[in-house]
């Protein structure tokens, strides 16, 4: 009996060597995780997105959508003198104005959304 004791013991004491508190948990902060942080964020920046360009949307029946032929016009509910929003991953992060670069097209950013309102969009959006 007293042989099962000295067992019982020894295993409560393996049991609390496996246990932790929660800092022996925390990540410790050293040079070369701030290194490796660095590391994994230069993953992520080589990432590709895609950037657009919304002008405006517009809701038609499908009677007139069909309709369409070479030359239609298609009226968008934006107004003219309304800057375009610029879209990456299909979310609203800025507006801007288009402009011409060399021969191509370009966007100049006029007021660039702030990361607060991002989230929110990403979080309604999902």
């Amino acid at each position: 009996m007293a042989e099962d004791n000295d067992t019982q013991e020894e295993r409560a004491d393996e049991t609390q060597e496996d246990s932790y508190a929660p800092d022996d948990l925390a990540p410790q902060q050293s040079a070369g995780a701030e290194a490796q942080a660095d590391v994994n964020l230069d993953l992520v920046l080589e990432v590709p997105v895609t950037v657009s360009l919304q002008v405006g949307q517009t809701e038609i029946p499908i009677r007139e959508l069909v309709g369409l032929a070479e030359g239609s016009v298609v009226a968008l509910e934006r107004d003219c003198t309304e800057p375009m929003d610029v879209m990456v991953n299909g979310k609203l992060i800025a507006h801007g104005e288009i402009v011409l670069v060399d021969e191509s097209y370009g966007v100049r950013l006029t007021d660039v959304v702030s990361p607060a309102e991002r989230i929110l969009n990403v979080s309604q959006s999902a």
